[in-house]
């Protein structure tokens, strides 16, 4: 069994930064990489997630265009932990945050994808 599990987000004021957290935990050979998604109000269907960040197992990263030079992401792939730090944050960051991870269960490296439930992050004055 594997479990995703995020943390952070909550009310943030335009301007203002936040921190979001991503673990994971089970039965895991190795990852290929991890990745925050954004799936902002209104778009209520999963292929509706926007992605925002990526890193994989050799610490490359790549970003959507709307958060380069606001958001960082960090993460070990060996520990399965993933943050996001994100700055400079404007009332169109508003959404839940999904953590996503493309892992191994085995010695075989087949590929396998897992998300989280979402984590909140509500960008207002």
């Amino acid at each position: 069994q594997v479990e995703v599990v995020e943390s952070g987000g909550g009310l943030v004021q335009p301007g203002g930064s936040t921190e979001l957290s991503c673990v994971v935990r089970g039965d895991i050979f190795g990852v290929f990489f991890m990745a925050w998604y954004l799936q902002a109000p209104g778009n209520q269907r999963d292929f509706q997630r926007e992605l925002i960040a990526e890193i994989n197992r050799n610490g490359n990263t790549a970003y959507g265009d709307f958060v380069k030079g606001r958001f960082t992401i960090s993460g070990d792939m060996t520990e399965k932990t993933m943050t996001l730090h994100m700055n400079s944050l404007e009332t169109e960051d508003t959404g839940v945050y999904y953590c996503n991870v493309h892992l191994a269960r085995d010695a075989s490296w087949s590929r396998t994808t897992y998300w989280g439930q979402g984590t909140r992050v509500t960008v207002a004055s």
